[in-house]
This record gives structure tokens, sequence and C-alpha cells, in this order.
């Protein structure tokens, strides 16, 4: 008795590897389908996840995406409200090369280059970053640097430094009401933005010229992440700082969701146009097939096969061409997707390796599901097949 399920799995295989060499040019012409759409479903599978990543990876470049600021009132500005400094350590901090946060104090002053008796009104902001900030908040700066940063040292803005007549290396005297500050110039920022007419400094610096030691304007932050992800950042951030408002950049969150919603929306539904077409290519051979099989069938419900026996045969079957197409096509279909990622975005998609086997599972169950014209030899009757009948 031991023998027998041994043997019987022994047969089984033995059929099973009748049935694919039976008919080599069926069996071609479903691999080339099933390879085709696995193919073309691990391409678009990669480019949505890659897409995913990269959307979120090049909107972090745009800047901070959550800002922590004083809770906004009437008369919020006229008092020039600030956040305590200790705010900003229970901001979670974000992983290198993933984000980054950064604590800004505005001060209104006096600017006027060394030896120079003409001042100019300038906005000092004084900063401190943490993370990948300098890159992931400030990714707009074109610098023209001297020197490297040290706390004696400052940015300044185009604007400020064509008005103060200054270059990299230079120095700089900071006035607010009878405070003073000096810094070296080490870079001349030009971002086309509100930066080309400010002065940075360390967080410090500021703090000692607006006379607010410990306190800081707001607090900027670039999260890593999906739309979804951000918005629970924001949540958490917010119990941890309940006094302070928290708030994400509404463009850069909407705009972010809004792009990758179409181009998942039109690659899921690519992907669904395929599978669908593929489906029905293998179910014609399929219908093809259990014609031809009726004989087969016939011969073994007559020596006593169970009809579930029969068409597990067959489904085994449809699963392995699945399984073979699959693996050849999503091997193939990851390797396309760098190539159609470079046409469509301008920029090689990376393989990502969860697709493989998400777009092999795919083709077999679609090839399983394909076999579904095989239910027709479930009634078959062996005495009208041998009779010619059936």
């Amino acid at each position: 008795m031991a023998a027998l399920p041994s043997g019987n799995r022994a047969m089984f295989w033995r059929i099973i590897r009748r049935l694919l060499g039976a008919n080599r040019g069926r069996l071609f012409v479903m691999l080339l389908a099933l390879g085709a759409g696995a193919a073309v479903t691990a391409a678009l599978l990669n480019l949505q996840v890659d897409a995913k990543r990269r959307l979120t990876t090049e909107f972090r470049a745009l800047g901070a995406n959550v800002i922590v600021a004083p809770r906004a009132t009437s008369d919020t500005a006229a008092r020039g409200e600030t956040l305590p400094e200790s705010d900003y350590q229970l901001v979670p901090s974000i992983p290198i090369n993933m984000g980054g946060k950064a604590a800004s104090l505005f001060v209104l002053a006096e600017a006027k280059s060394f030896g120079s008796a003409r001042s100019i009104p300038a906005v000092v902001v004084g900063t401190r970053e943490e993370g990948d900030a300098a890159n992931r908040i400030r990714f707009s700066w074109q610098l023209s640097a001297s020197v490297s940063h040290t706390e004696s040292n400052c940015w300044i803005g185009r604007n400020v430094a064509s008005q103060l007549r200054v270059n990299t290396g230079e120095r700089v005297f900071l006035k607010a009401a009878e405070r003073e500050e000096t810094c070296h110039i080490w870079a001349i920022v030009d971002s086309g933005e509100a930066e080309d007419n400010q002065i940075e400094v360390n967080l410090e610096s500021a703090q000692r010229l607006a006379g607010l030691p410990g306190r800081i304007s707001l607090i900027q932050v670039s999260v890593p992440g999906t739309p979804k992800t951000v918005q629970r950042y924001i949540d958490d951030l917010q119990k941890q700082i309940p006094a302070a408002d928290v708030h994400g950049i509404r463009q850069f969150t909407e705009g972010e969701a809004k792009i990758y919603n179409r181009i998942s929306g039109l690659l899921t539904a690519t992907i669904g146009i395929v599978l669908l077409l593929t489906a029905l290519c293998v179910m014609a051979a399929m219908t093809n097939v259990a014609m031809e099989r009726k004989m087969d069938v016939g011969l073994m419900k007559a020596i006593g096969g169970s009809i579930r026996r029969v068409l597990r045969l067959f489904l085994a079957e449809a699963a392995l061409l699945g399984l073979a197409g699959g693996m050849i096509g999503a091997a193939a279909g990851i390797f396309l997707s760098i190539g159609l990622g470079k046409a469509v975005f301008g920029v090689a998609a990376r393989p990502r390796l969860i697709v493989y086997p998400v777009a092999v599972a795919l083709t077999v169950t679609v090839a399983i599901i394909s076999a579904y014209p095989l239910r027709r030899l479930a009634g078959i009757r062996p005495a009208s097949v041998f009779r010619g009948e059936a």
C-alpha cells in the first residue's frame, strides 16, 4: 500500500510529460502567448513600482513638504510669535540620504559690508539642519562658494550681494536694534526665489541678533514616502507638538498623488488588458485541446479514473505552461522595462525584484483560468466516445 501513492505520482507526471509533448506546435503557441503576456506585465509592473519610488524621490528633491509653525491667529504675524527650540528635538530624525529637518529663525536687520557706511535692510535667517536637509530642503540653490562652512560663515543671496557689492570671502556686518553680529560670506546663493534676498547664518547667531535665545520661527521637514505616509507622519507629529501648527505643503502632496494616480491607473489598465488578451489567446488553444483529447479522457474514465483526477491533469499542464512562460517572460519584461523607462520617462527604470514573482504568479493564474474550456471534458461518456458519437 505504501508504494501506491509513489506509483500514482510517477504515473501522474508521466502522463503530464506525454500531454505536453503531444502537440509541440500548440505547446509553442501557448508558451509564446503566456511568455509575451508575462513580459509586458512584468515591464509595466516594474515601471509602475519604479515610477512610485522615483516620483517620491523627485518630489522630495523639491524641498520640505512638512512645516511646523506657531498656530495662526489674527495677530500672530504682528507679535512675531515663535516656537521653543525644544520642539525641534521632538521632530523625529529622518534617515540620512532620505530626508532631513531644519529649524529657522527670521530676523529683520540692517546689513553692510566691511569698510562701507551704507547699510541696507535685509532678512537674516538663522538655520540648524539635520540629516540630508541641505540637499533635500535647499534643492535649487546654485552656489558660488570659496571656503568651508563654519559657525562664523554665512550664505548670502545674489540680490543682497549685488546691493552690498560684496563677494565670497568678504565680511558682512549685521545689526538689529543694538545687537550686532559679523559673518564671512562663504557662498552666494542663486535660487530664483526668496533666498536671493536673504542672508543665512547659523541659528545661534540669529538668536543673539534677535535677542530670542532658545526660540525658532518654524521647522521644515523633508519626509520621504507617499502622500499617505507623509500624512501619517503629520498626524503623529501633531500629537507630539500639540501647541504648534503642523501641516503639509499641499501643492507637493496633491501634485505627487495626482501624477502617480494617473500613471498607476494607466499602467494598471494596460496590464489588465494584456492579461485579458493573453487569457483569450490561451483559452482558444485550450478549446482545441479539449476537442482533441476526448478519446484520452474517455479512455481514462473507462479504466476507472475520476473526472476530478482527469481535470487535475489538465490543470497541472496549464499551470506548468504558465510557470514556464511566466518565468521566461517576466525576466525578459524586467529588462524590457529598463529601455521603456528611458524612452518614456527619460530615465532608465531600476529592476525591482518584487515584480518578478508577482508577474509569474499572475501568468500562472491566467493560464489556469484559461483552462476553463476543459470543463467540457467532465461530461464526456466513455461509451459515446468509443462509438464515435462524442
